[in-house]
Order: structure tokens, then sequence, then C-alpha cells
């Protein structure tokens, strides 16, 4: 059973979705800021095998020191010389999540070390803050931001999905399980257009 819990759900602090993926190897996808997730990891698993970045902007990662401290886990990253992470990620290889194998896509434009990590089969994609429901996308307008790059790390991830994709789980926002694929090519219209 593959089981993704968004920790962040019912949180009103500014957060990004804090994603536990359960399983073999379970994992902490983006710790998030402003609330108190080694509680809610220690009710829903007691433990975690490791910490993975979609990227370091700080409502993804506040939380990041709270959770190495208490679990003794290592952070697993785009970017090796950021001070959080521990081990390099690099694009275009496989990361286990809970019981599956994800393929690691290097998608800039957000954040120069942003992720997106897709389930091998197809069937799901931890999308960070690339693309959103109804067709958002990520700020270009912060540090690091690149809205041609953007742009073109929304069109990577459409050539990497097809229709078999069931499902994103998006930053921010609500997860996307109707369609998924169509709320991409939304939000790969509306990059284009602003």
């Amino acid at each position: 059973m593959h089981d993704i819990t968004n920790l962040a759900a019912d949180e009103q602090v500014f957060t990004s979705n804090v994603f536990l993926v359960d399983g073999k190897r379970t994992v902490l996808v983006d710790p998030g800021d402003e609330f108190d997730v080694v509680s809610k990891i220690e009710a829903r698993t007691g433990d975690i095998d490791a910490v993975v970045l979609t990227h370091t902007h700080h409502d993804h990662v506040g939380n990041t020191e709270a959770v190495t401290e208490r679990f003794d886990v290592d952070v697993w990253g785009f970017d090796p010389d950021h001070e959080l992470v521990d081990h390099e990620i690099e694009d275009d290889t496989t990361v286990a999540l809970g019981d599956r194998e994800y393929r690691v896509l290097h998608t800039p434009g957000h954040k120069n070390d942003h992720l997106c990590f897709l389930r091998e089969d197809g069937g799901d994609l931890i999308a960070g803050d690339l693309v959103f429901a109804n067709g958002g996308f990520g700020r270009t307008d912060l540090d690091e931001g690149d809205h041609p790059r953007l742009i073109e790390s929304i069109e990577r991830v459409l050539d990497a999905t097809d229709d078999s994709l069931r499902a994103f789980y998006a930053g921010h926002g609500p997860v996307v399980d109707r369609e998924p694929r169509q709320h991409i090519q939304l939000a790969l219209r509306s990059a284009r257009m602003s």
C-alpha cells in the first residue's frame, strides 16, 4: 500500500504541504514551517528514515532542524552546498520514497534547486512548487526565480508523464487526483501567457 499523507493539512500557519510517504523507507518530503511536525510524525508512524526536499524555500524547510534532531536522519536535496542538505540528489536518478522508486526531475524556475519526483510507474508526481491545482504555477519573482526556466521545467514534467498519472502532490493547496495531467497542461498555458 502506497501511503502519502499531508501532515500540514489542517495547519493555519504559513507552511508548505508536508508529505509523509510511508513504507519500507518512510520519508518526510519537505518538513514545512511554523508547526509541530515532530509530534505529527510520532503520532502517524513513530519514526522516519530520511528527509527529502523539493527545494529550500523557508516555508518548506523551517522545521528541518527539529525533525533531524528528533529522528536522527539525514536530509537529501539537489544542492549539496546548502547548509541543510547532507546528501545530493542528482537529476534523472531514482530515489526510494515509501515502497516505490521515484524518478528525480530537476525543475528550476521557482528556485534553482527545485526537484519533482515522479513515481517509476508514472502514477504519482510530487510536484513541490512547480505546479498547483487549476493551472497554478510557482512564483518566479523571488530570488533565483526564472520564468523561462519555469516554463521549460513544466514542459519537462509534461513530457515525463502521460495519462497514467493518477495524482500530483503540490507544495501548496489540494492533492490533484482528478485528471491531474490536465492541470499541468493548464499551468503550462498559464505560465506561457503571463
